[in-house]
This record gives C-alpha cells, structure tokens and sequence, in this order.
C-alpha cells in the first residue's frame, strides 16, 4: 500500500479518462459545508451559485477536468426517507451537474444484494482508489483518506460503482422521499 496519499486536487487534475465517487452515508459532517448544511437548516436556501465563493473552487476543478475530456460521475446510495443532510445534497446536486458532473441517486433497498466497499471512495481512470474515511457522526476519521493501486482492489472498487450506477436514478428525475 502507498504512503503517500496524494491531495484530491493532484488525482483530479491528472486523471485523464475519468473519475468516479461513490458515497454511502446518509450523513456528513465535514467542517469545511457545516456552516451552509446550518444555514440550509435555518432557511431552506441552498447557496445553488456555482460562482458563490462556496463552490467556485469545485466548479472550477470539474469543469476544467470535464474540459479536458475526463466523464466525472458520482452516485449516492441513500436511505428512504432521506436525511436533512441527503435533502441538503440534492438542494446542491445542480450544481455538480451544472460544473459537469454526472450524478445518480440509488435507494439503499435496491443496493442491498450488491457488493459494496466498506468507505466511500473516488477512483481515477480505473486505477487508483482513495478511500474517504469517517467517523460514526460523519467528520473525517484519522487517516482521513487512504490511496490504493493494487490492481485487484481497483477493480472491485470500480465493479461496485458500475454496478451502483446501473441501478441508480438520475439526478433530474429522482425524487427525494
């Protein structure tokens, strides 16, 4: 297993084909989107600019690896009813979509005979994986994140996610319930 964990940043801007990120948990609570998750809570308004200070960044790293050829896909299994916390996901998911991400939402009763990994994850170009690990409350775990390049895990990784996505429902038609 590598020691170094390269940044998101360095494995998204060298991807050359894709990358894919699989999420899991109904719950998040990662600092750096606590204060817009509260603020959603207070109001119902999610910040949906893809220019607002709170997603340029993002926006811009996806569009410009969109730009350059790589497919960006992301799907979420999600328990029925959805959390606040998934509400607030999809009150945001346009603009994922709109920096071109592809994303698909999966009810965790039709995942349930799938074989999944046991952390969410990110996969670039079918050969590496980086693990995101989290705490049973959401914030990120120490080591937070973990880089795998063996070619058997890769592939699990990557059957997992093929198999989420053919199941899941688009972003523009899924229902929140």
């Amino acid at each position: 297993m590598p020691l170094n964990v390269p940044s998101f940043e360095e494995l998204m801007t060298s991807a050359q084909r894709s990358a894919v990120h699989l999420e899991m948990r109904d719950q998040y609570a990662v600092g750096d989107e606590a204060d817009d998750f509260d603020g959603w809570l207070r109001t119902g308004q999610r910040d949906a600019d893809p220019a607002s200070e709170y997603w340029a960044p993002w926006v811009d790293l996806i569009s410009r690896s969109v730009a350059r050829g790589v497919v960006v896909r992301r799907a979420r299994i999600v328990s029925e009813p959805v959390t606040d916390y998934i509400r607030y996901e999809h009150a945001g998911a346009v603009v994922n979509v709109t920096a071109g991400e592809q994303v698909r939402w999966l009810p965790r009763p039709r995942a349930v005979d799938l074989m999944l990994p046991g952390a969410d994850l990110w996969i670039f170009d079918e050969t590496q994986v980086l693990f995101n690990h989290f705490t049973g409350v959401g914030e990120w775990a120490d080591p937070a994140m973990e880089f795998r390049t063996e070619p058997t895990i890769v592939k699990q990784c990557a059957d997992a996610f093929e198999a989420v996505w053919e199941r899941a429902v688009p972003h523009d038609t899924y229902e929140i319930h």
